[in-house]
């Protein structure tokens, strides 16, 4: 995945079931894989994994939401932003929680 995409990944992260899909050009095709498999589309966040620096980023398209007091692509809420972090670095590093 990463040998396409350079130097991070883009991923949709599904914060009610705590699965992770990775690797599309865009953030939506990530989150279309998930609502695919029954993920509900207001549990989805979009971010960036920067495997050399192991640090995510969390901003994306998708994560324009008003209805849920997301107005920018820059996830709000800081603890929605632990959740995806414990859950991404569990996946990508090997870590829990």
């Amino acid at each position: 995945m990463r040998e396409e995409l350079g130097s991070y990944i883009k991923l949709a992260a599904d914060v009610v079931r705590g699965v992770v899909a990775g690797g599309g050009e865009m953030h939506y095709d990530c989150e279309q894989v998930l609502l695919d498999n029954g993920s509900q589309q207001e549990n989805i966040w979009g971010a960036n994994w920067y495997p050399d620096e192991q640090r995510l980023e969390f901003e994306a398209l998708i994560n324009i939401r008003p209805h849920q007091n997301n107005r920018t692509m820059m996830i709000q809420d800081p603890e929605l932003r632990t959740q995806i972090d414990k859950l991404v670095r569990s996946i990508f590093e090997g870590k829990s929680g």
